[in-house]
């Protein structure tokens, strides 16, 4: 190499290592004793360890500190990410799954839309059937992530016909089929008490005086309650409940209509609620796990109480939470997020209350978040004046 060339070269390199340092300068300090986020395995690894989030709107009206689980920021939009990772993973180190095997589901929408992801990342088909009156963007989400969609018309749980059924039984006749069966298999509660549990003891500093959330599967109340109850018995922990649900009911009272009475029928003045994915008229085995005593808030009895919502209020709590915190949350969000203002006002300031917004509202814009559907079913969609629009509610039914 000649002395030109040599010369030459030296500038460069010299030119690219004050490059080098120089971006090392520009690029952004992480905090003391902060490192950087490991590299996620794949869409799946990317599950789990949601933040909380300061509802600062409800914290600053109530005194408390209203936290919220971000359960939107799952790659899949919801909580329903944990369980289907879980089960799916279960089923491989078992045996129950293999190449060329397809999971069937019966869902109001989000645990189909967590499977159909996870059944993508692992090589495997879905096949989902739900509810003719959910909102057609989940079928059309489903459809986009590769999975098989059956849109069936609502049923009493007895019916075959009904959406759980009716998957059971394709995938008995499938080949290599495999039913999840949320609402019943024990793996719904392990995901959330080996997850989401531990995480809110750890990020509140095991520092929360009450939890609350709605119920569909019951796998997420029934793990969590479990695992605050066994850290700390004076956490007090509460159902919120949608109107036209039993389930307030069978907490307050005691009392739920059989498992061979159509949904609801019981009820005097039976609703539909406008509320997708929480609220039934009969029990899972992952909720009952937290009613084993008998009577209502029974001594063995988990629950300290349930908040029942109108859709009325659970709507008036969505568009207040855009419009005063940002938040742009589904219908079972907004149902918890009005019951935690609901216990932040009956337990006083100074406490902490924990939540979880479970998804966001863009699986919901059809119905839900359509203001025209709203208006057309009567509903107010404007934003209250206040929070004092939203009556205080009863947390124990008396």
């Amino acid at each position: 190499m000649d002395k030109g060339a040599a010369c030459s070269l030296a500038l460069g390199l010299t030119a690219a290592a004050l490059y080098g340092g120089w971006r090392l300068l520009r690029a952004p300090a992480l905090p003391d004793g902060e490192s950087q986020p490991p590299i996620a395995d794949g869409v799946t690894g990317l599950i789990g360890n949601t933040r909380l989030v300061r509802i600062n709107s409800l914290s600053a009206a109530t005194g408390c500190e209203i936290l919220a689980k971000a359960e939107f920021l799952n790659p899949g939009g919801s909580s329903k990410d944990r369980i289907a990772l879980h089960v799916v993973e279960q089923a491989e180190r078992s045996g129950g799954l293999a190449p060329g095997a397809c999971l069937f589901e019966g869902t109001s929408g989000s645990t189909g839309i967590s499977l159909a992801m996870v059944a993508r990342a692992r090589g495997y088909a879905c096949h989902i059937v739900m509810p003719s009156d959910v909102a057609v963007e989940k079928s059309q989400l489903l459809e986009r992530l590769g999975a098989t969609v059956e849109r069936v018309p609502p049923r009493p749980i007895v019916d075959p016909g009904h959406y759980v059924n009716v998957a059971r039984a394709r995938a008995l006749a499938h080949s290599q089929g495999f039913f999840v069966d949320q609402f019943e298999t024990p793996l719904n509660f392990d995901a959330h008490w080996r997850s989401t549990a531990p995480e809110i003891w750890r990020q509140t500093g095991g520092r929360l005086h009450a939890f609350v959330h709605g119920a569909g599967t019951g796998g997420t109340l029934a793990a969590v309650t479990c695992f605050l109850k066994r850290q700390n018995p004076e956490v007090r922990c509460f159902l919120a409940d949608p109107q036209g649900s039993g389930l307030a009911n069978r907490v307050n009272h005691g009392v739920l209509f059989a498992d061979t009475e159509r949904e609801g029928t019981r009820r005097r003045h039976q609703v539909d609620s406008l509320v997708e994915g929480v609220g039934l008229n009969r029990l899972t085995r992952n909720f009952a796990r937290l009613l084993q005593g008998g009577g209502p808030r029974g001594a063995s009895s988990l629950l300290d109480g349930a908040v029942s919502v109108s859709d009325a209020d659970a709507l008036s709590m969505s568009r207040w939470l855009v419009a005063n915190d940002g938040l742009f949350v589904g219908c079972s969000a907004a149902v918890n997020c009005v019951a935690a203002l609901s216990i932040a006002r009956h337990l006083g300031p100074g406490h902490t209350i924990v939540t979880v917004l479970a998804d966001s509202g863009h699986r919901h814009l059809t119905k839900f978040w359509s203001d025209e559907a709203m208006a057309a079913l009567g509903y107010s969609v404007k934003v209250p004046d206040s929070l004092d629009h939203f009556a205080q509610l009863s947390l124990t039914g008396e």
